[in-house]
């Protein structure tokens, strides 16, 4: 909070006039009347000063003042001594600019030189001390004035002016030393503050400003500039202080500091740069460990996916061991013993999510945490649209499917027709010579779950699933929310171990673990690999999918999330959006990435649809590709963009309307909708996509033309052709030479000029000269054209 002056003047109980006049003393430059205003730091030492002023003097001090020469207020600067502080002799030294205390060496005294004796008394400088100069004001008429000159400076010592030096000098060498000092100075003073030997290294570059010191030893600039008061330095956080005084700095906070140089050769030293927060590492290969799959159970509405999940969790109670449905943090494991090795237990995590709408949104952030996917599906009911959006979804994520037929136990069950249907869209079962596995089982009946969980185990093995549990952990968040003691987040555990006590940054949250809890509600100490948990303690709810990290850095955490959170906040100010869209794909994919279009369709028929997709795979190009991640009939649907958002695809609607919420989330995503209703202009605009998919050629366009009439060599050397355009017009930069319609020479103009003057075009029919850079074997007859690079898309 800023401080007026004439408010220091009335706590003081003193004249305004005085407080500028001991401000102005010491160089502080924003007081100039008395309703200027200072920062509470500068007030509050301005203060001080003056409080030491008003204060009676010290009678030893006074006495010793009467048995010395004053020299005149305005005779000139006075300099004012500080303690070495580890400054060498050779220090070069500037006066006072700006308020910023500088050392100033005076060339005229040097102490081994015979002429000019000893410096013995305490008005003399010892030899390797840095001097300070500070402009003291013309004596002024009030009682505050007077004391000008008498500041009481610690560890500094008044220096008098250089007109009297070799006067006192001589005075000073007739009078006897003092006792103990023998007549040598006074030993310099040693550093306040000094560091270990293995303490981190700062390195910056001269001028070494205080701001950007601030920020690389983690304080706030104010807190340096109290420092450096301390110090007896006054600066602001945008000027710069020596090295000497960094150094110290950096000390106090526990640092080295070392000044970047210039320096050649192979003997230079290696700059240590400030370290990052690392929030994840690769592991070694002999330190991963077996880890329990994670499965997430997928379906069509009423085929049975709750009553699995029940069924696979009251086996588990069966099994002996404590379960519990994970409705509350959307997750729960169940233990069994192996189906080859029956003394030993297995674990499996299986994941409750909320529909294909947050798996999808989970992927759609990187986080591809499911291994497996059970793909539930009636036997009296067969393949439905939220079926074949499942196997999608799968498909995109990258997991095995294995296909649970549920119902078996129906009067109206056909567990072949389930296989046929799911044939048909890329699933053959193992018994038809296929590589997916099926298994028939009843929910209700619990029916075939032993065997369900078998094939479980038997695809984690060929899986070999591993992950290092001796580290800092990793996962990703299943679920959030604002409970009524903080927010939540059920996160998934990927590898290392979590925790209670470790600092966590999720997104743009961070916080310390507080408390892991697991299904059955019970508190964990930790939990490793492939476990799911409710965390406590981050400071927000993170959206589902989003990575956690666990470090060793609260601090730098904390600096991260805040980040995180900016730029979020920005990119949401600025409309940014990660999507594609069928005219801007070509800038939203890197050249180095497959060159696929990725669509979804949706009609309004089952014909509709299928002859759209039948088009769409008509399209034939060799160098980029078409792939139909999803195509059905109905509206378009939260689901579509869900999916389309995973896989950076585009939605294609034909004569079929939107779902209210969904444009809504499109926007949220960078999900583009086009809708149609003529099949042909659909087709036409997704090859048009697929082509701009494709890298640009640079294809060069001739412009004009010019023939040479005269050539006009220079005095500095080379050759000036004398031109007359004949066609369209000749630009600076690229040209061709050409002699008997071949080219000879290609290069760029040196300078194109009409007359005396240089311009930038000629036009056809006028003269001009033209000097190309690097080219002087012209002749007549000679023709010059003048061309440019476009560059042009390519064709399918």
């Amino acid at each position: 909070m800023p401080v007026r002056i004439y408010e220091i003047a009335k706590n003081l109980g003193i004249k305004s006039k005085d407080v500028l006049e001991k401000a102005e003393q010491l160089g502080i430059k924003n007081a100039r009347v008395a309703s200027s205003s200072l920062d509470k730091i500068t007030a509050e030492f301005l203060e001080v000063e003056i409080t030491k002023q008003l204060k009676p003097e010290d009678p030893e001090t006074a006495e010793e003042q009467t048995t010395k020469p004053e020299s005149p207020i305005d005779s000139g600067p006075v300099l004012i001594v500080a303690p070495e502080e580890d400054l060498p002799i050779e220090e070069e030294t500037k006066p006072l600019k700006d308020a910023e205390p500088q050392a100033e060496d005076d060339p005229s005294e040097d102490p081994d030189d015979p002429t000019e004796g000893e410096m013995e008394t305490e008005a003399k400088a010892p030899p390797k001390e840095l001097s300070k100069v500070v402009e003291t004001p013309k004596e002024p008429e009030s009682d505050v004035g007077k004391k000008v000159g008498f500041i009481d400076l610690g560890d500094y010592v008044r220096k008098p002016a250089r007109s009297d030096r070799r006067e006192e000098r001589k005075r000073d060498n007739k009078k006897p030393a003092e006792k103990g000092s023998e007549g040598k100075p006074a030993s310099p003073s040693k550093p306040r503050f000094t560091v270990p030997a293995d303490a981190p290294v700062i390195t910056l570059k001269p001028p070494i400003i205080v701001r950007e010191l601030a920020e690389h030893i983690n304080r706030k600039p104010f807190q340096l500039i109290a420092d450096l008061m301390k110090l007896g330095v006054f600066a602001n956080v945008n000027q710069a202080i020596d090295e000497q005084v960094a150094s110290q700095l950096c000390a106090k906070n526990g640092f080295k500091f070392e000044a970047r140089k210039r320096e050649r050769g192979p003997g230079a030293k290696p700059i240590v740069e400030k370290k990052q927060l690392e929030l994840d590492t690769d592991d070694d290969p002999k330190d991963l460990k077996p880890r329990p799959p994670v499965v997430t159970v997928m379906g069509h509405v009423d085929h049975g996916k709750t009553t699995l999940l029940d069924s696979l969790r009251q086996a588990n109670v069966v099994a002996g061991e404590s379960g519990g449905i994970t409705q509350h943090i959307g997750a729960y494991t169940v233990t069994l013993p192996h189906p080859t090795k029956k003394k030993e237990k297995q674990q499996i995590t299986f994941l409750d999510t909320p529909g294909h709408a947050a798996f999808s949104a989970m992927r759609a952030r990187g986080a591809n945490v499911t291994d497996i996917v059970i793909l539930v599906i009636a036997a009296d009911d067969g393949v439905k649209p939220q079926t074949l959006e499942a196997i999608n979804h799968a498909k995109e994520s990258g997991a095995e499917i294995i296909v649970a037929v549920n119902k078996c136990d129906h009067p109206n069950a056909n567990p072949q027709q389930a296989r046929t249907e799911l044939q048909e869209h890329g699933l053959q079962c193992e018994e038809w010579g296929g590589d997916t596995q099926f298994r028939d089982i009843s929910a209700l009946k619990k029916q075939g779950l032993g065997e369900l969980l078998e094939s479980i185990l038997l695809q984690t093995e060929i899986m070999e699933l591993k992950a290092n549990p001796n580290r800092l952990a990793v996962g990703n968040v299943v679920e959030s929310a604002m409970a009524q003691g903080g927010p939540t987040a059920t996160v998934l555990i990927r590898k290392g171990t979590l925790k209670v006590g470790d600092v966590v940054i999720c997104g743009a949250h961070y916080g310390k673990v507080r408390a892991l809890i697991n299904e059955d509600g019970k508190r964990l100490k930790e939990a490793g690999p492939s476990v799911a948990a409710k965390l406590l303690g981050l400071n927000g709810a993170p959206e589902a999918g989003d990575e956690f990290n666990a470090v060793d850095n609260e601090k730098a955490a904390r600096e991260l999330a805040d980040e995180r959170g900016e730029l979020a906040h920005k990119e949401m100010l600025e409309g940014r959006t990660a999507g594609v869209t069928l005219e801007n794909i070509f800038d939203t994919i890197e050249s180095a990435q497959a060159k696929v279009l990725k669509v979804i369709v949706k009609a309004d028929t089952q014909g509709s649809a299928e002859a759209i997709v039948e088009s769409l795979n008509k399209i034939e190009s060799e160098k980029v590709g078409l792939e139909v991640i999803h195509s059905a009939v109905g509206t378009v649907n939260e689901s579509d963009i869900n999916l389309a958002a995973s896989s950076n695809g585009v939605v294609l609607g034909f004569h079929t309307r939107i779902d209210k919420a969904v444009p809504d989330l499109a926007k949220h995503h960078g999900v583009q909708i086009k809708t149609y209703k003529i099949i042909y202009e659909l087709v036409d605009e997704v090859k048009d996509a697929m082509a701009g998919l494709l890298d640009p050629i640079a294809e060069e366009v001739v412009i004009g033309s010019a023939e040479v009439r005269e050539l006009f060599p220079l005095s500095k050397g080379g050759v000036i052709a004398g031109c007359v355009v004949s066609d369209g017009r000749i630009s600076r930069g690229k040209v061709r030479v050409m002699r008997n319609g071949k080219p000879i020479f290609s290069g760029e103009t040196e300078s194109l000029r009409r007359f005396k003057e240089n311009v930038d075009v000629v036009r056809n029919g006028m003269d001009c000269g033209i000097h190309v850079r690097g080219f002087d074997g012209f002749e007549k007859g000679d023709v010059i054209e003048s061309f440019k690079l476009e560059q042009v898309a390519q064709k399918l």
